[in-house]
């Protein structure tokens, strides 16, 4: 899964083309950006289901932008330090 691809679309509040990619994944990232893509979408009901699958607090309803926020430093730390150019 491109996770970053998944982060803009949902930054860009493009919550559907998000959920195309995430509802194809099965691992705990996929699980909680899919709960913050039925955040954005207001099925704040799937969501909670989507934070329990993520192992997971929901946040809340408006909490969907700093949930981005999270995501994005998660996979960047996942990911390591970027080698620096010489």
């Amino acid at each position: 899964m491109n996770s970053t691809r998944v982060l803009d679309l949902l930054e860009a509040g493009d919550w559907k083309a998000a959920h195309e990619i995430v509802q194809k994944e099965s691992s705990t990232l996929a699980a909680w950006l899919h709960g913050i893509v039925h955040i954005l979408e207001g099925d704040l009901d799937n969501a909670r289901g989507w934070y329990r699958k993520a192992e997971r607090d929901f946040p809340g309803a408006d909490a969907a932008k700093a949930e981005i926020a999270a995501a994005r430093r998660a996979v960047a730390a996942d990911r390591g330090p970027t080698p620096s150019a010489h």
